[in-house]
């Protein structure tokens, strides 16, 4: 509480505070503006009733419930960044951009994804809107009113990857994480109405489980998130001179989960293309397009399946970009160079293979536990035959992630300004 009350006793903080407020609540004031001509009765219906559609309604905020002008959310930018870091396996000269260049390499590349952000919004905007005509959510447009709806989206887009730079500029947090926050925490409201217009007294007893069961599954997610093997590094004494150098002890920090939300963003991407696919081919032939729709719906909406191809996804991805992120044989040798060992293991190679095997390990419990939680609310679906009821998902994840992250970037700069006091 104390901590809380320092940020709004510290003026940069608090403005910095205030104006990131500000600009969620603009963003939350765009996503309530719909396009023209849309049936709501049909959207929500056309929403409730496709699971991959829920996802992309998580990654715009929300926004998609009235298909807003905000519609497409950040999800073109995060397809732009998940397709530029793809990239860097292929690319040498991308891969040494981003890593070697430092922060101006990561500001080019940064760049390109913003240019790439726009031709992607304009393909799945042109795509999804022809796909709602062919259900009828939408009226048959002209060519010109489609190309115009096409722009604003577009545009909304666009606008909400500037507000999310914005946001991150005032290092309170990430801003498309906290756009995709915001979305999430905005629809609470209208999920506890749901559950007290559908609640039944003879449930009780599933309420009340459900409530403490939701309790332990946060408190899960955020030991988690929060834990770390600490690998003992020692290291050897030098002398330079009349000085003796080295002789300390630290510890190398591998995390339970280090790579965070990125694996379920991925595998609601792999998820998401067939319905990506089905939008691009409504450019060349709607009627294709409706039935590439229509088999992909009737295979993801079988939740066994879903469920295990989702969970399979989340597993292999978290291997995957750990392996990407994580390299035990580069960090082997910086340690070696800096006169660092892991104690009983020699340095170089068998340092490496320690690490390589001890990251498998810790990542194979992480990924377990991503996948467990991401396929949560199908399976409380299935066990509570309650449809309102759904406990963790994709939603819980980003929700306590972003959170956690936020109050460490708060924290930070609460301790670099109590420092600062001392000079």
């Amino acid at each position: 509480m104390d901590k809380f009350l320092q940020i709004f006793r510290i003026k940069d903080l608090r403005n910095k505070v205030l104006m990131v407020l500000a600009w969620l609540v603009a963003f939350r004031m765009l996503a309530a503006i719909p396009i023209p001509g849309i049936d709501s009765s049909r959207l929500r219906g056309f929403l409730e009733g496709n699971q991959l559609f829920g996802f992309l309604n998580l990654f715009s905020g929300g926004a998609l419930d009235n298909l807003s002008i905000m519609m497409l959310g950040v999800g073109p930018y995060i397809t732009a960044t998940i397709i530029m870091q793809l990239l860097t396996m292929i690319f040498p000269n991308l891969k040494e951009m981003y890593y070697e260049e430092g922060p101006a390499g990561r500001a080019k590349f940064n760049r390109y994804s913003r240019w790439l952000t726009v031709p992607l919004a304009a393909l799945q905007g042109y795509g999804f809107l022809k796909l709602l005509e062919s259900q009828n959510v939408l009226p048959q447009l002209g060519l010109a009113q489609t190309l115009a709806n096409v722009v604003v989206v577009t545009a909304g887009s666009i606008i909400l990857m500037w507000i999310g730079e914005i946001i991150t500029e005032y290092k309170i947090g990430n801003g498309v994480s906290l756009l995709i926050f915001a979305g999430i925490v905005s629809g609470i409201p209208a999920a506890l109405r749901s559950i007290f217009l559908s609640f039944d007294s003879a449930l009780v007893p599933t309420y009340i489980a459900f409530l403490i069961l939701s309790l332990l599954i946060i408190a899960g997610v955020v030991f988690v998130n929060q834990g770390e093997r600490k690998v003992p590094i020692s290291y050897s004494k030098r002398i330079r001179g009349n000085r003796m150098y080295g002789g300390a002890m630290s510890y190398l920090p591998l995390r339970v989960n280090q790579a965070g939300v990125i694996p379920i963003i991925f595998a609601i991407s792999i998820l998401l293309f067939p319905q990506f696919l089905s939008q691009m081919i409504a450019i060349f032939s709607t009627s294709a397009s409706q039935k590439l729709f229509d088999l992909v719906t009737k295979i993801f909406n079988n939740q066994i399946f879903y469920a295990a191809a989702y969970f399979i996804l989340v597993v292999v991805f978290t291997y995957f970009y750990t392996a990407i992120t994580f390299d035990p044989k580069e960090i082997s040798k910086n340690l070696q160079r800096s006169g660092g060992f892991i104690p009983g293991i020699r340095p170089g190679e068998p340092s490496g293979d320690f690490l390589s095997k001890l990251t498998r390990r810790i990542t194979f419990f992480g990924a377990v536990f991503l996948g467990l939680v991401a396929i949560l609310p199908n399976l409380t679906r299935l066990l509570t035959g309650v449809q309102v009821l759904s406990i963790g998902g994709t939603a819980l994840l980003i929700v306590i992630s972003v959170a956690l992250e936020t109050m460490k970037q708060i924290d930070s700069q609460l301790v670099l300004r109590e420092y600062e006091g001392f000079q």
